[in-house]
């Protein structure tokens, strides 16, 4: 059993990530402002601190009453169009928070491991290669992404300077249960809201932009794995490119959603396509991703059902998807 202390781990990916490490049978504590997670998402096994990582005092008083053997950093503001509109405040939380916990981490000495949550879809802006690879040039085209990479020289600095091994993973688009339905990222979990409500779907541009969707549970997997393999960075995605086209489309069959998308303006900074060669993370993690996308699609949608009032898809047909619970 191994203690590990996990940031964010009432949100999106943090609280999969736990439920993860709590099946895994580790002794997991999280560290949440509660901005965006919530604490209907938190694990009832794992301890709870409500602070924000702007609080250096407050992550030193965590880390030193927990004592973690891991620290598994998921929180952060990652909203590329709001990075645009306030860098300083990305990098107050996004930067400055993770160096909190870097310095809490050599402070009380007993922080063996450091997994970090990096983006694969930011760092490598358009990227020069597809799939893009960990050696491909990271050209970050927001302050979200400069402030992940920020991070992982941190990372790399700490290392030789602290002696603390970490693993960044650098995930592709994730999606799943839980992620919000209502924010500005996420256009699985956008889509398939609208779609059970019966509202207007819109697609930024002509929609032929590719992503790599990978299953939140298979993020989380990959971050259990890093518990014990692997060292420095590692792309966490399916190699598989999706146009967001075929995302509707799968999407509106899951739901008998009738109705054709509209489209808005192009996200400006937007990259055209990318998409990740997992590779290495196959080798030294042991690592590949397994929920595909139809069966992901089909899941997401289903734990939909549950909380949209009054949603039945068009036409009475239920969304097939596997019981959710906490996967």
């Amino acid at each position: 059993m191994t203690r590990i202390l996990v940031t964010g781990g009432a949100g999106f990916i943090g609280s999969h990530v736990v439920d993860a490490f709590v099946a895994a049978g580790h002794a997991v504590a999280v560290l949440d402002n509660l901005s965006t997670g919530k604490m209907e998402n938190l694990n009832p096994a794992a301890r709870f601190y409500r602070a924000d990582l702007r609080d250096a005092e407050a992550v030193a008083a965590i880390v030193a009453a927990e004592q973690p053997e891991v620290i598994c950093h998921q929180a952060a503001l990652a909203n590329v169009r709001h990075s645009v509109a306030d860098p300083a405040g990305y990098a107050l939380v996004n930067v400055i928070g993770t160096l909190h916990l870097l310095q809490a981490a050599r402070q009380v000495g007993c922080v063996q491991r450091f997994l970090f949550a990096s983006s694969g879809g930011a760092i490598y802006g358009e990227p020069e290669e597809l799939p893009a690879g960990e050696t491909c040039p990271p050209r970050p085209l927001d302050p979200y992404g400069v402030s992940k990479l920020a991070c992982e020289h941190y990372l790399y600095s700490y290392r030789h300077t602290a002696g603390l091994e970490y693993v960044a993973l650098r995930y592709a688009n994730v999606y799943g249960p839980r992620q919000d339905p209502f924010g500005e990222a996420g256009v699985v979990a956008i889509f398939a809201r609208a779609m059970l409500e019966g509202r207007p779907v819109t697609i930024n541009g002509d929609g032929c932009q590719t992503r790599d969707f990978v299953y939140v549970g298979d993020v989380a997997r990959a971050n259990v794995l890093a518990l014990t393999r692997g060292t420095g960075v590692y792309n966490i995605g399916t190699g598989q490119a999706t146009d967001i086209q075929t995302i509707f489309r799968k999407l509106a069959r899951l739901t008998d959603y009738r109705r054709p998308p509209q489209h808005g303006p192009c996200k400006p900074g937007e990259a055209r396509h990318n998409y990740l060669d997992a590779r290495k993370a196959a080798a030294e993690l042991s690592w590949r991703a397994e929920v595909d996308l139809d069966e992901g699609l089909a899941r997401t949608a289903g734990s939909l059902v549950a909380l949209t009032p009054g949603s039945s898809p068009a036409g009475g047909r239920r969304v097939v998807a596997r019981p959710l619970g906490r996967p």
